[in-house]
């Protein structure tokens, strides 16, 4: 592999950070403390083809690698974690097109995509949690037509949402369907715990769908392989998801590294103490070993050779990594850390809440384990 980015991809990240310095920093936190959806920021970087970054230009996209992808996320969520996280449903709901929907599906809603759709990403049951084996969602064959009903819960970028990916059982199985917000049928609401303390880009609703008719063309993929779809797109977005955790912890450490190296105590800047030092020595090697751990399983999604291993591996450890810096970067920073006009607070609640959401932390360690006996068994046998 090789491990430098090219002059393409170094061009487009100053493209990203500038975009990001100008449009989406100067209103990260006031966006965090009312917690609200970036519908300006994410139509403007539709503008810009970013939210259809890889999306095959047949259906009017950019085509960029995954390595590109997560520069892109890198660079955003150092301005803000939540609009990163509005970028990946996104994102979400185009790998599930992209990988398993039939034509039609995909000629109808890829391209727009690039004009602003926002998704959301519908999994979420509130007696399943992270088990989608079996869902209580229910969709039966009418003609020519899936007739969908129940309720989905904890639905990330929900608030603004005007597509939905969904799963609910059919006759077969577990199954996928593309959802248009604007069917009749739907509603949403604020839920019990649909406020968040971190990755707050709106409040994360609940959805209700009654009698909801889906032409038929909109399920996505094989009738009753939905859980298998929904785990092969989940993996599919772990890089990303580790490049967020990058962001939030590059922006932990550039800020508190430039509050220390003003800050005077006992007649000298912070940063010469070298207990300080050996903090940020440590904050440092941990980011770059995860960019490096996260490009590295983008790579191999760019070459065919995606692993699942390997993109759990990297959210875990960007997930573990971002918690640690941020904690960290509040410690260096004294008093000031703590104070709600500093940044450091929303970076730690947006860190830790990422060790959750897209896949916990144990929900990781199980495929990374089961990739482990897989590996094994290869090799004995």
């Amino acid at each position: 592999m090789k491990l430098q980015l090219t002059e393409e991809q170094l061009k487009f990240q100053k493209e990203i950070s500038d975009f990001t310095r100008e449009k989406i920093i100067p209103t990260a936190d006031e966006r965090d403390r009312e917690d609200v959806y970036p519908r300006e920021i994410i139509k403007e970087m539709a503008a810009q083809g970013y939210t259809a970054l890889t999306v095959p230009e047949k259906y009017n996209g950019l085509n960029r690698s995954k390595i590109d992808a997560c520069i892109l996320m890198e660079e955003v969520a150092y301005g803000c974690a939540a609009t990163a996280i509005s970028l990946i449903t996104i994102f979400q709901a185009e790998t599930m097109l992209m990988l398993f929907g039939n034509e039609k599906v995909k000629s109808h809603y890829l391209p727009l995509f690039r004009e602003g759709l926002i998704a959301s990403y519908s999994l979420t049951e509130s007696k399943r949690g992270s088990d989608i084996r079996s869902v209580d969602t229910k969709a039966k064959k009418k003609g020519g037509s899936w007739i969908i009903n129940g309720k989905k819960t904890f639905i990330t970028s929900g608030s603004a949402a005007e597509f939905f990916i969904l799963l609910a059982e059919t006759n077969k199985g577990v199954s996928i369907f593309a959802v248009d917000r604007s069917l009749p049928g739907i509603t949403t609401e604020i839920g019990d715990y649909s406020q968040t303390i971190g990755l707050r880009n709106g409040p994360h609703m609940d959805a209700y769908f009654e009698d909801v008719a889906v032409p038929d063309y909109c399920l996505v993929g094989e009738e009753g392989k939905g859980v298998k779809q929904a785990v092969i797109t989940l993996n599919n977005s772990r890089t990303a998801a580790a490049a967020i955790s990058v962001g939030i912890a590059r922006a932990a450490y550039e800020h508190s590294l430039e509050w220390v190296s003003s800050r005077k105590a006992f007649d000298q800047s912070v940063i010469n103490f070298q207990g300080i030092q050996w903090m940020f020595a440590d904050m440092l090697m941990n980011i770059n070993a995860s960019r490096l751990l996260t490009y590295q399983a983008a790579f191999l999604h760019d070459i065919g050779k995606a692993s699942i291993s390997e993109s759990s591996q990297a959210k875990l450890f960007a997930g573990q990594m971002a918690t640690k810096v941020c904690s960290d970067a509040i410690q260096v920073c004294g008093a000031y850390g703590t104070t709600v006009n500093a940044p450091f607070g929303r970076y730690l609640r947006d860190a830790k809440s990422y060790e959750i959401a897209g896949g916990s932390n144990e929900i990781l360690r199980n495929t990374i384990g089961k990739e482990i006996k897989k590996n094994l068994q290869k090799l004995y046998s």
